[in-house]
């Protein structure tokens, strides 16, 4: 699809199927195809993105620097922080395991914040720069971004598991609520973002 294709797509009375990618009439609220709910742009989608961004990069310092579980041991209490976590299990020499907790825990959110923000200047500057890479950048980033709640499961895990009276317990810290928050916060973000935009002329978002 070329540029001026997709730009005109909707001044022509046309929409495409988020999830079929089908095209059809822009007067349709549901697809043909596949019965997915249609929109032909979503009310102020980049004031909500920002919103959500601004919430969940306020919430990513607590989640990472901040207990994410205190632990218990024959009356002796030591609080984890995933930082603190990450490099002890590197220390220890399982290597593996850091790495997938750093890149899915830390690597992974900061990542997507910092693509969607991206993504909203493009628009509110009506940036043409490589814009089927941006749209591709997109896809990938909502995908992965909704694995990235690997260390509230673990915490969830130990604590329904680890449960030994006085000799050893554990139990989740302020940083696992903050982990949750920004996780959902980064979720929400790409869900209002309409990646449709950054092929309007101008950035301009649509309102319905």
């Amino acid at each position: 699809m070329t540029e001026h294709a997709a730009s005109s797509a909707i001044a022509r009375g046309l929409q495409g199927c988020p999830i079929c990618t089908s095209v059809g009439s822009a007067e349709k609220t549901h697809c043909d195809g596949c019965g997915a709910t249609l929109h032909a742009g979503w009310s102020e989608s980049i004031q909500k993105t920002w919103a959500w961004l601004i919430t969940a990069a306020m919430l990513y310092f607590p989640a990472n620097f901040l207990p994410i579980t205190y632990s218990r041991f024959l009356g002796k209490e030591t609080e984890s922080t995933i930082l603190g976590g990450v490099v002890t299990l590197w220390a220890h020499g399982d290597k593996p395991i850091a790495v997938v907790i750093f890149v899915a825990s830390v690597a992974v959110p900061l990542g997507k914040m910092i693509v969607l923000a991206w993504m909203c200047l493009s628009v509110q500057l009506g940036s043409n720069f490589a814009l089927t890479q941006k749209t591709k950048l997109y896809r990938v980033t909502e995908f992965v971004g909704r694995w990235s709640m690997i260390d509230v499961f673990v915490v969830g895990i130990l604590v329904a598991l680890i449960q030994l009276g006085n000799i050893m317990t554990v139990r989740p810290g302020v940083a696992a609520v903050a982990f949750a928050g920004m996780v959902v916060s980064t979720m929400l973000a790409s869900l209002s973002f309409d990646p449709r935009l950054l092929w309007v002329p101008g950035g301009k978002d649509n309102k319905k």
